[in-house]
């Protein structure tokens, strides 16, 4: 089964994210479930809640993913933000549950002037209280794969794991709840694998990228994915999404990703620019709509040798 869908805005209400992928051709949503770039959010009233989780199942929007604010760096030296981006990201996590949403993606974070160890570090035992301080929620986190820009964690499969170890293996809960799930999953960003410096552009690329992601971080751990082309070539290390095709990863990573067995089910979100894309008859349509009818022409569709 392949889940495609799109991160929408919440501008005028929650629920409006649903209508927008309902329009757009989604199958699931990613959203923010709050001004991303601010550090505040108003309280959610019964009324928003009610009214986000009706349209989900009014419009058969199904898995709806929480992004956190891009301001949250649990990587960070400096005490005041670092509290401040746990503060944070507790509420992210809080606003998800209410909402009825099973996973926030986080960016890993960025150490800027200490080290990869200490950052690495950092973010784990700001999770642990993280999650100390949510006990009870069922919504969970996922640690996004990054590009490794500048001083991102992320960049490397290696990266995630010694953050899961960090919590996982911090000894004041077990590795697995009572349902079998990871206290940690991943989110895999295709743009940001492929700039890390990871080119899975052929089926023997794809298998070999898969087997790694699968003995470093455990294949059981992805729960979402981040359909993203590249504007920037692989290593670039640049974040930088590009519209399906239209970038530096072409059809083919797509295709591959759309028709493993073992990525059925696991829904994808496009996380590329918004807009109209204006045909040469000068018809206009929305970027989702196109990029997700891209994507859908690559399923079942037959894969390069």
């Amino acid at each position: 089964m392949v889940y495609l869908g799109a991160h929408e805005s919440i501008s005028g209400g929650i629920y409006k994210a649903v209508e927008t992928a309902k329009a757009v051709g989604c199958d699931c949503l990613q959203l923010f479930t709050k001004n991303s770039n601010q550090w505040n959010a108003k309280d959610l009233k019964p009324s928003e809640i009610a009214q986000f989780q009706e349209s989900l199942e009014r419009l058969g929007i199904s898995h709806p993913l929480s992004h956190d604010s891009f301001l949250i760096n649990l990587a960070s030296p400096d005490d005041v933000l670092w509290n401040r981006s746990i503060a944070a990201f507790e509420v992210e996590m809080l606003r998800a549950d209410q909402l009825g949403i099973p996973y926030v993606v986080m960016h890993p974070g960025s150490y800027t002037t200490s080290s990869e160890q200490a950052g690495l570090d950092r973010i784990a035992e700001g999770l642990n209280l993280v999650l100390k301080h949510t006990a009870g929620i069922q919504t969970r986190c996922l640690l996004e794969t990054m590009a490794g820009q500048g001083s991102n964690l992320g960049g490397k499969f290696e990266h995630l794991a010694a953050i899961i170890e960090g919590v996982e293996g911090s000894g004041w809960h077990e590795k697995t709840d009572t349902t079998g799930e990871f206290t940690l999953g991943i989110c895999f960003d295709t743009c940001h694998v492929f700039a890390s410096g990871v080119d899975f552009s052929t089926p023997e690329q794809f298998e070999a990228m898969k087997q790694d992601f699968d003995r470093v971080l455990g294949l059981k751990r992805l729960k979402a994915i981040h359909l993203n082309d590249s504007k920037h070539p692989c290593g670039s290390r640049k974040d930088r999404h590009e519209h399906i095709g239209l970038g530096m990863l072409g059809l083919e990573p797509f295709r591959l990703l759309l028709n493993d067995p073992q990525m059925s089910g696991i829904p994808m979100y496009l996380e590329t620019n918004k807009g109209v894309r204006v045909a040469e008859d000068g018809t206009e349509e929305d970027w989702d709509s196109v990029n997700l009818k891209v994507l859908r022409s690559l399923v079942d569709s037959e894969v390069t040798a």
